[in-house]
């Protein structure tokens, strides 16, 4: 007859030696434990964690221990789930046999393939994104391709920039006109442009001097009476 209890024990002091840091009793009746077990470092120094918790049953190892995760870190939930699978498998493959240290030593194994996995998710999400972005940036480098619909939308909208343009700048130009003084109003706003010149010639008194050279004796003008637009009574006449 098998004796279970002695088994037991004598496995568990072995589990103690060999994972003396990440070993620790939970109870003795029944008798539960937790072991951590961590990943290798990836390339860059990162890791996966687990730590299993197991509680043997009366008859084992005729029947298999219970197990469940206890904590986790760095470890994702579909990930989580492959260990869990991973212990059902190789507990069937032991029945009759101690198995903790065939269970742990798969999981480490599984652990290291992860590191490995989250190395090549790494890798493709870095690919990835060098891809969209070389997407991008060709993609700018082409600009928008012209089609008949997107011509015809930026030419209206073109036509009615233009046109608003256009009607701001006559608005602005008949502003001007508004604004823009004629000579009678200037004179009128003005009231010393009629005394200017009067002004003038009393401050001169006689001393105005005339250049008689800029005038001609209208004699010496070339007129032509025949031109029906002559008027000799404009110029004056020699009776006069």
């Amino acid at each position: 007859m098998t004796d279970y209890g002695e088994e037991q024990r004598n496995e568990l002091e072995a589990i103690e030696s060999i994972y003396p840091d990440s070993f620790t009793v939970l109870s003795e009746d029944p008798v539960s434990f937790t072991i951590t077990v961590t990943s290798e470092a990836g390339e860059n120094d990162e890791t996966v964690e687990v730590t299993l918790k197991f509680t043997y049953v009366e008859k084992y190892p005729d029947e298999p221990p219970l197990w469940e995760i206890h904590s986790q870190e760095n470890l994702e939930d579909s990930d989580a789930q492959d260990v869990l699978q991973l212990l059902q498998q190789q507990a069937e493959e032991n029945l009759g046999m101690v198995m903790i240290f065939t269970l742990v030593t798969a999981v480490q194994e599984k652990l290291n393939e992860i590191v490995d996995q989250i190395k090549s998710r790494q890798e493709e999400e870095k690919r990835r994104k060098e891809k969209e972005l070389e997407e991008a940036e060709k993609k700018a480098f082409q600009g928008t391709v012209v089609t008949i619909e997107n011509f015809l939308s930026w030419k209206a909208n073109f036509e009615r920039d233009m046109s608003e343009l256009k009607k701001r700048k006559l608005k602005e130009e008949e502003q001007a006109g508004k604004n823009k003084l004629t000579g009678k109003q200037l004179f009128e706003r003005d009231h010393n442009l009629d005394t200017s010149d009067i002004q003038f010639l009393e401050e001169a008194g006689n001393n105005v001097e005339v250049d008689e050279s800029l005038f001609q004796d209208i004699d010496d003008l070339d007129l032509d009476e025949d031109d029906p637009d002559f008027d000799p009574l404009a110029l004056g006449s020699d009776e006069d």
